[in-house]
């Protein structure tokens, strides 16, 4: 049988892009996951994601990438294309899973939404082929090998994309709220041009607050 996982990285960072990332294997390959040493992309190093990310690759029947870019985000945010982030998430995820090329029987989902099964019918609304089994679960990429595998990629292609904001415009940091260089960044970026950085989701709260904090101290 063949299946496939999907798994995104970036979801909550304020600075960059979203990267969700679809994998099909054949199911008699999944063994071969645990045995390159396939889990959970939040339990391995970067050192480790790296070594593993071609390995991954070649054991897969077929990848497909989406980059979500800020302003996306932003328009699902405040409701303009869609209700919220999760239901861009799903339409993404529709459209990648109609893409594949593969006979696939079933897909296996990391779900974003609180109630995976909410988030499963929201992708089966958008989903152009019937004949596929969609299994979304909370923390999938802690329970399926797939979903892992999948998580893995997606976290690469987010830190790649990363580094090459920082090689361009200096050292950004992970573009995580809590990281004191991004928000440093971010504030140093305000201050000098008076807007936001164009890869930063502008409908964060953390945004949001950079720009009230210096907006208001123009006002004294």
């Amino acid at each position: 049988m063949v299946i496939a996982g999907i798994d995104e990285a970036g979801k909550g960072p304020v600075l960059g892009p979203m990267v969700v990332t679809c994998l099909v294997f054949d199911e008699n390959r999944i063994k071969e996951l645990e045995a390159i040493g396939v889990k959970d992309s939040k339990m391995l190093s970067k050192k480790t994601r790296e070594e593993l990310f071609e390995l991954i690759l070649k054991l897969s029947k077929e990848v497909i990438f989406r980059i979500i870019q800020p302003y996306e985000i932003d328009l699902a945010v405040k409701g303009l294309t869609y209700k919220n982030l999760n239901y861009l998430e799903a339409s993404i995820i529709a459209e990648m899973i109609d893409q594949l090329k593969s006979p696939i029987k079933a897909v296996y989902i990391d779900s974003p939404h609180p109630i995976a099964n909410k988030f499963a019918f929201m992708i089966k609304q958008k989903l152009k082929r019937k004949d596929i089994h969609i299994i979304a679960e909370n923390n999938a990429d802690k329970k399926y090998l797939v979903v892992a595998a999948a998580s893995i990629i997606a976290k690469v292609e987010r830190d790649r994309r990363i580094k090459e904001l920082s090689e361009k415009y200096g050292n950004i940091g992970s573009g995580y709220p809590s990281d004191w260089r991004t928000i440093r960044f971010i504030e140093n970026w305000f201050k000098e041009k008076g807007e936001l950085p164009p890869f930063v989701r502008k409908s964060w709260k953390t945004a949001r607050k950079i720009v009230e904090k210096y907006n208001f101290r123009q006002l004294l």
